[in-house]
């Protein structure tokens, strides 16, 4: 089982932690629907390095597991 750790944050740092992660999960989210031959609607955007586009859900499903957790925890 993984350790549980706290940090504390201000909360314009704990914004700017969520809205990272918001940015790397989307940047997954668009890698899968890359992958699936889903059109995009034109943005650019790099495709992050995975093998397909179930490992690029999984990846993002982990990034907003993350970002729900906090905000669960900062919503007290």
């Amino acid at each position: 089982m993984a350790k549980i750790i706290r940090i504390e944050l201000s909360d314009i740092d704990l914004g700017q932690t969520l809205d990272a992660l918001d940015t790397r999960a989307e940047a997954y989210e668009k890698t899968a629907a890359y992958y699936e031959g889903v059109p995009t609607k034109g943005d650019f955007f790099l495709i992050e390095e995975v093998n397909d586009a179930y490992e690029a859900r999984r990846i993002a499903e982990h990034f907003r597991s993350i970002m729900a957790k906090i905000q669960e925890q900062w919503r007290g």
